[in-house]
């Protein structure tokens, strides 16, 4: 996975999880991405330098607005893609695994074009 991806696949995880849980935490990050608990804290230290995230003294782990600009915007392509494939047929599993991938290297341009596409599609 290249450092970007996981990066983004973390911001994701704590955008999901804080929509589903009252804080968030690394072992939740942890348990949710099945990676050991010393890994999530490496990434956290890495996010919170790079600014995309703040942490209390307690170890609540809260997006910044620029962490949560990308994390919006990973999670809006996996939904995209995962509706879509899904549309298409695709097993649900394999759609979200699929989209996982897709999310993080399709450009804005064609994502755009996917969206404007699918949106037309629908209103049809």
């Amino acid at each position: 996975m290249k450092s970007n991806e996981s990066s983004e696949d973390y911001l994701e995880t704590i955008l999901v999880l804080s929509r589903e849980k009252p804080v968030v935490r690394s072992v939740d990050i942890a348990d949710r991405l099945g990676y050991k608990k010393s890994s999530v804290s490496v990434a956290m230290k890495h996010q919170r330098e790079a600014g995309n995230i703040t942490v209390t003294p307690e170890g609540f782990i809260y997006l910044t607005r620029s962490g949560l600009q990308i994390a919006e915007r990973i999670y809006e392509r996996h939904i995209t893609f995962t509706d879509w494939l899904t549309s298409l047929g695709v097993d649900p599993v394999v759609a979200a695994n699929d989209a996982c991938r897709m999310e993080h290297f399709i450009s804005e341009e064609s994502f755009g074009a996917i969206k404007e596409y699918l949106n037309k599609e629908h209103a049809d």
